[in-house]
C-alpha cells in the first residue's frame, strides 16, 4: 500500500490555465503530489494550491534559469523529491506563416526562449532528481504544429519540432534512468483558442473523431506516459485524428 511518504511528485509548468491546468488536476486525482507554476498568475495559483494538501504553486519564468531552480526548490522543499515533469509552459506568436516580414529578431527570440531554451533549462534543473527516481520521467508539450507545416507562425512550428527533436534525443541517452516522451495537441479548447470559433468548426466538422480536443484529452496522454515503463523517445500526437485528413 502506498504511504504518503511514498506519493509521487510531479512538476508541471504553465499550470494555472488550459492545458497544464487539466494536467495537474488530473495528477492530483490520480494521487500524485503536484507543483504547479505560471509565470505570473499568483492569484490563481495560490487559490488552487490553497484548496489542495498535496498542491503547491511554485512562480517562475521557465526563460529564466533561476527560476527553473527556483521551482525544482519549491519541490525538494516540499516533499524532497522528483518523479516526473510536464514541460507545458510555453507562448506563440500569430502571424501568418506566409508573412516573413512580419516574422521579427524579437518575435524569434521569445518563442524559442520560452518554448525550447525555457524547456532545456526546466529539465536541467530537475535531472538529478528525476536520475535519483530510477526512472524518472519527462513529459514535453509539443504540437501538431511540430509534426505538420501549420502552426500559428514559424517560430512557434519550429519551436515544436525542436522539442520533438530534444525528445527523440533526450529519449535515446538518458535511458534507463529516465524517460523521455512527448504528447502533441491539436486545436484544444483553452483560452488561447477561444476566439477561434470558425476553426474550430472546421475541426469538428473534418476530424475522425469530429471534435475539437478538451485539455482532458491531453491530460490523459501525459498521464499514460508519466507512467509507463518501456516507452521512451516517443511523440503521440493528440489531435482528434486530423493528421490523417489534411
Amino acid at each position: 500500500m502506498e504511504t504518503v511518504a511514498d506519493k509521487r511528485v510531479v512538476v508541471v509548468t504553465g499550470s494555472t490555465s488550459g492545458i497544464g491546468r487539466g494536467v495537474a488536476e488530473l495528477l492530483l486525482s490520480r494521487g500524485w503530489r503536484v507543483v504547479i507554476n505560471s509565470r505570473s498568475d499568483d492569484e490563481v495559483g495560490e487559490s488552487m494550491a490553497a484548496a489542495n494538501d498535496d498542491m503547491i504553486y511554485a512562480r517562475g519564468d521557465i526563460s529564466h534559469p533561476q527560476d527553473c531552480a527556483q521551482v525544482v526548490e519549491a519541490a525538494i522543499s516540499a516533499w524532497g523529491r522528483i518523479d516526473g515533469l510536464v514541460n507545458n509552459a510555453g507562448t506563440t506568436a500569430y502571424v501568418e506563416l506566409d508573412d516573413i516580414e512580419g516574422v521579427t529578431a524579437e518575435v524569434w527570440h521569445r518563442v524559442l526562449d520560452v518554448n525550447v531554451i525555457g524547456t532545456w533549462q526546466m529539465i536541467s534543473a530537475a535531472m538529478p532528481y528525476l536520475k535519483a527516481a530510477a526512472p524518472g520521467r519527462i513529459v514535453n508539450i509539443a504540437s501538431v504544429a511540430g509534426l505538420r507545416p501549420v502552426g500559428s507562425s514559424v517560430p512557434y512550428s519550429v519551436s515544436k519540432v525542436a522539442i520533438v527533436h530534444m525528445t527523440s534525443i533526450l529519449g535515446k541517452v538518458l535511458g534507463p534512468d529516465v524517460l523521455v516522451n512527448a504528447v502533441a495537441p491539436g486545436l484544444v479548447d483553452t483560452a488561447w483558442t477561444a476566439e477561434w470559433s470558425a476553426v474550430k468548426e472546421n475541426v469538428a466538422a473534418a476530424a475522425p473523431l469530429r471534435r475539437v480536443g478538451q485539455p482532458q484529452d491531453i491530460a490523459a496522454a501525459c498521464e499514460y506516459l508519466l507512467n509507463t515503463n518501456y516507452t521512451t523517445g516517443e511523440c503521440i500526437a493528440v489531435d482528434g485524428g486530423m493528421r490523417l485528413v489534411v
